[in-house]
């Protein structure tokens, strides 16, 4: 992994994310340069000082591209817009939750992401998903229809501390679509603006919010209603599996990340085993699933548990995971695999050194699983 930030793991995996989603490295070196300093000092000391250099860069960065909108350069503009975008948001991700300047970078990422992609083109729809008396928000990504038939779709999820917006940068619709795949990629609750706008706390029971969304997938006559799946990465190799298990609907599931049992995962935390996503990490937790002490955070999660839930998974299962994983260990992705019994077609595939791709998710690399899984979703969705 690219790390500019010798000894800190979590300042680098979100540089290295940042790159993975479409970041510039001229930029993002700009960006990294003055904070270095500060970044020996640990996680979770001096994130207002990352905030501050990468806030800088990408108002740089929109500056630029308004220069482009005025001279006409729509293109031009709304690439660099949908950079920025990225920039504030890894700004805004490294962030406590009780630190004010976050909320407007939030504002001003969505705000750029959205005028980026339509300067663009890209063909994005943003969606709200009816959910439990509020929504939570979406982006559909189409494909082309092959065949005369409608395309199949994907929802994907995010993890733990990722928002769709970075899932799009990172390449996996595009993926997905030129393979044939539709996606809708979601801000299911606990993550992105579910979150942080409306107010929607995680839960263990994935299918909750997930079968919502199969709802919104069946009322388009784009989508083929038979070949719907379910994709998740980091903590959305929890989600993904949780949620075929018990909506029957979705006709394959595949993940980039076994997070098989992430209630055992934060004991093994509490005794520094592993590393850490985000900065202020059990401050985070306990904001995205709602929960007020760490004591109740610690009492419900052994409820993020694949163990008993696997086995109902009765679709095609792909299960993928980085060789060098620093986060989530690798025996999780064979506890996935080795529960999934009634899967018609269970597949586990893990990195090695020879794939160049070896941290968390593919965060040194971000093409190998992603298109390793794309080509295994397309291949499968065409059998139906």
């Amino acid at each position: 992994m690219f790390e500019p930030f010798p000894g800190n793991y979590v300042w680098n995996l979100s540089t290295n994310l940042a790159l993975m989603c479409g970041g510039n490295i001229g930029e993002i070196d700009e960006a990294c340069r003055p904070i270095r300093e500060a970044a020996a000092r640990g996680e979770d000391a001096g994130t207002a000082l990352f905030f501050d250099s990468w806030v800088s860069v990408a108002h740089q960065v929109i500056d630029n591209g308004k220069a482009d909108e005025e001279k006409g350069r729509k293109l031009s503009a709304g690439i660099k817009y949908q950079r920025a975008a990225g920039y504030l948001l890894a700004a805004e991700r490294m962030q406590s939750r009780d630190y004010a300047p976050r909320w407007e970078a939030y504002g001003k990422g969505l705000e750029m992401f959205r005028r980026g992609v339509e300067l663009q083109g890209l063909g994005v729809e943003f969606i709200d998903i009816p959910y439990e008396g509020s929504s939570f928000p979406a982006l559909f990504v189409p494909a082309k229809p092959i065949g005369g038939r409608p395309a199949p779709v994907l929802v994907s999820c995010n993890g733990l501390d990722s928002m769709k917006e970075q899932i799009f940068g990172a390449g996996n619709p595009a993926a997905f679509a030129s393979r044939g795949v539709s996606t809708l990629v979601i801000d299911q609750p606990g993550t992105g603006a579910a979150l942080r706008l409306n107010g929607l706390v995680g839960r263990h029971d994935a299918e909750a919010w997930a079968s919502p969304a199969v709802d919104y997938l069946m009322t388009r006559n784009d989508v083929d209603p038979k070949r719907i799946g379910m994709f998740g990465l980091s903590l959305g190799g929890y989600f993904a599996p949780r949620a075929a298990a018990f909506e029957k609907r979705f006709a394959l599931c595949a993940v980039m990340g076994a997070n098989h049992n992430w209630g055992e995962m934060q004991k093994r935390r509490q005794a520094r085993e592993g590393d850490r996503p985000v900065p202020h990490y059990w401050d985070h937790v306990m904001w995205v699933f709602g929960k007020k002490t760490i004591e109740d955070f610690m009492d419900w999660a052994p409820s993020m548990d694949l163990n008993g839930v696997v086995e109902k998974i009765e679709a095609p299962f792909l299960i993928t995971h980085s060789g060098g994983d620093r986060q989530i260990p690798v025996e999780y992705a064979h506890q996935s695999y080795d529960q999934a019994v009634k899967s018609p077609k269970r597949e586990l595939h893990i990195t090695t050194r020879a794939d160049f791709e070896m941290e968390h998710c593919g965060a040194d690399n971000g093409t190998i699983l992603r298109d390793y899984i794309a080509d295994w979703i397309g291949e499968t969705f065409a059998a139906m």
